[in-house]
Order: structure tokens, then C-alpha cells, then sequence
């Protein structure tokens, strides 16, 4: 997908040393790095564990910059990213293999009444040249600056794009986007940024994007996630390359059923047992959203 949302777009890869292939695989590969990859990577690890019997595949999500660290040292075979490799990070002997362009959304509070600003804007929220929501027709309260920790991928390709590289002033740098999400949807007067992932990675799919939100249970029914879905639906179709997005709901979870149904999503089927959680598998339904009303 060549672009999700307007705001912005982050590389994620994988990053590894040149091994040698064996015939038969057989052992464990470690992964470790972004927390971005984590929808993208454990659908991979659950691909090659079927194809290679004898392989226990695991990921370990500590950000961009100490999966790259984490592969560099040999303490992991895969690091994965939300960046590009730098050039010093090449030199060492690292290749990168882009997997997917994922897309960053800013985020407010549901009771924060801003629900547009400008990548200029944006940049002069987090660089601290604005500093109260008022400056930007909100209200007279002061921003509350919630970013990923030093070495995110996430925040690596957010600095880029807003050209903020090393000049943000937060006032919290969380360790996943999880945690952002969390952040802000704890405090009104807060902002912060979250990644999207794609449908499929196969070209045929450039122009559709898959949709999920994943709310902290302490925030469920306080309106999270009508915002958050709000947000980003807004921001899709903005950026003008976008035909459909799919959400993909485990069956029976009425709640979220309505709230997708309540932005236009429709019921189109049930796949049986293809996804596994909580120690057993489970049906999922697939809901779609088609912007210029075709079929």
C-alpha cells in the first residue's frame, strides 16, 4: 500500500545478518524489534511454523531500535523495524527487507473537540511552538505531548515526516503504541500518534486497509473507540487511495459488531476456527466498508 493516511508513513522490515539456508529447518527463530509488527509477524510465524513442523517461532516486542541491536549482537535471529536501516546499520553487515508501509494517525481524547490539524500544525504541537489547544480552536488547556520511547520505529517515522527529528518536547515516551493509545484516552488533554497495518501485502490489495482498534479495558464504553475508529476512517478517506477497509471481529463480540455497524460497516461472513486465542480457536466475522458505495 503506497499510502494509508495523509499524516504519515513508516517502513516496517525485518533486518538479519546473511545466514546460509539449510535443507531442513528445524529449531527456533527469535524475533525481536517493533511493536507495530506485531499483527504482521506472528502471521508470518504461524505461516512458517505450518510449513516447517520442527520450528518454534518466537516474537519479542521491544522496539525498533532494540531489534535492530538485539540481531546486530546475535541475540536474535530477525529484527524487526519500523524504519528503514540506517546507513551505519548496513555497514555493520544488517540487510533490510521491506515487508509492508504502515500508516501513523494522531490521536486526541473523545472530549477534545480538535478533529483537524496540519502536519505544520502537528509539528508545532510536539516542537512546543504551540503549546495550548486554544491556539489551534480547542480549548484553553494546555497540550499534553504523548510519543514512543527513544529507538521507536513508530517515532523515528513520525519525526521524519513532521521534520521534528530530535526537537520534540514530550511529556511521556511510552513503550508501545498500545500504551499511547491508553495515554491519551485517559487524559483530555492530550495527543499522541499510532500505527496502522495493511490488509495484505500482495499488490492486488494496494487499495484496501484493514481497520483495528484495541481499547484497554478500563476505557471500554466511554466513547475510545468511536473516536478512534472516527479518526481514522476520516483520515482514509483523505488520502484518496483507498477503495474499502475490512475489519476483522471475533465472533460473537456484539459490542464491537455495532460499533463497526454504527460507522456503515456491513456483516459480509464468518470464517470457522481461524483465529486461536485464550487457548482455543475461534470463528471471526468479517465486516467491510466500501467508500464510494460500490460493489
Amino acid at each position: 500500500m503506497k499510502k494509508l493516511i495523509s499524516i504519515a508513513l513508516a517502513v516496517l522490515c525485518v533486518a538479519a545478518l546473511f545466514t546460509g539456508c539449510a535443507k531442513q529447518v528445524q529449531g527456533q527463530v527469535a524475533t525481536d524489534g517493533s511493536t507495530s509488527m506485531e499483527k504482521v509477524i506472528g502471521a508470518l510465524g504461524e505461516s512458517f511454523m505450518s510449513a516447517n513442523a520442527g520450528v518454534t517461532f518466537t516474537y519479542n516486542p521491544t522496539g525498533s531500535g532494540s531489534g535492530i541491536q538485539a540481531v546486530s549482537e546475535g541475540r536474535c535471529d530477525i529484527g524487526l523495524s519500523s524504519r528503514a536501516l540506517k546507513d551505519e546499520e548496513k555497514a555493520s553487515g544488517l540487510v533490510g527487507t521491506t515487508v509492508a508501509l504502515d500508516g501513523i494517525a494522531i490521536i486526541v481524547n473523545p472530549e477534545n473537540p480538535v478533529s483537524d490539524l496540519s502536519v505544520d500544525q502537528i509539528a508545532a504541537i510536539y516542537t512546543g511552538e504551540i503549546t495550548n489547544w486554544s491556539e489551534v480552536g480547542g480549548n484553553d488547556a494546555e497540550i499534553v505531548l504523548i510519543g514512543r520511547e527513544a529507538g521507536s520505529g513508530t517515532r523515528d517515522g513520525f519525526e521524519s515526516i513532521t521534520k521534528t527529528t530530535d526537537k520534540c518536547q514530550y511529556r511521556q515516551e511510552l513503550t508501545s503504541t498500545g500504551d499511547v493509545i491508553t495515554t491519551v484516552s485517559q487524559n483530555p488533554d492530550a495527543i499522541g500518534y499510532a500505527s496502522l497495518s495493511e490488509y495484505r501485502q500482495k499488490e492486488a490489495y494496494a487499495s484496501t486497509a484493514e481497520l483495528s482498534v484495541y481499547i484497554s479495558p478500563d476505557f471500554r464504553r466511554k466513547g475510545a473507540g468511536s473516536a478512534l475508529i472516527g479518526a481514522v476512517l476520516d483520515r482514509a478517506k483523505e488520502c484518496g487511495t483507498l477503495h474499502s477497509v475490512v475489519s476483522v471481529i471475533t465472533a460473537g463480540n456484539e459490542v464491537s459488531e455495532k460499533l463497526h455497524q454504527k460507522f456503515g460497516f456491513a456483516f459480509c461472513g464468518t470464517l470457522h476456527q481461524v483465529g486461536f486465542k485464550h487457548g482455543k480457536y475461534h470463528d471471526i466475522d468479517n465486516f467491510e466498508l466500501i467508500f464510494d458505495g460500490q460493489k
